[in-house]
């Protein structure tokens, strides 16, 4: 078995549960940017759907088995939301939070699947795009 299965593992438990977090976030934020805010959310859990595809697919390439249970994602490292109304100002901060440091989670990974280049570009690509998300929740902040 491949050594780059469990990284791709905790990579996929963890995209699961910040679009999971997207959702939540979708449907309870509030403000005067609630509309830009909800439809955001909507682009970037589509985006985050995606990516869990493909590293599932990569974790089936390998020989491993994608475990994406609820069960499973409750060992995310994503820090979780609060239940309940969420204000547009926090949503927007929390994401670029989240966004970022799940970024420089997965980046701080590279080193773990060095030996297997495939695995690897798909977790830059990732990270490419968690901070070009990042990157558009904290333009709304300036």
């Amino acid at each position: 078995m491949s050594q780059s299965i469990p990284v791709l593992q905790a990579v996929l438990v963890d995209l699961l549960n910040l679009g999971l977090l997207g959702k939540q976030a979708h449907w309870n934020v509030q403000g005067p940017a609630f509309r830009p805010v909800h439809l955001q959310l909507d682009e970037l859990v589509e985006q985050l759907i995606s990516w869990q595809d493909e590293v599932a697919e990569r974790i089936t390439a390998l020989g491993g088995h994608p475990d994406g249970r609820a069960a499973t994602i409750t060992g995310s490292q994503v820090v979780d939301l609060a239940a309940g109304p969420l204000r547009d100002s926090a949503v927007i901060a929390g994401f670029a939070d989240r966004l970022t440091a799940l970024s420089s989670s997965i980046s701080g990974q590279f080193g773990a699947v060095e030996d297997d280049l495939p695995s690897q570009d798909v977790l830059i690509g990732i990270v490419a795009g968690l901070d070009k998300a990042a990157w558009f929740f904290r333009a709304q902040l300036a």
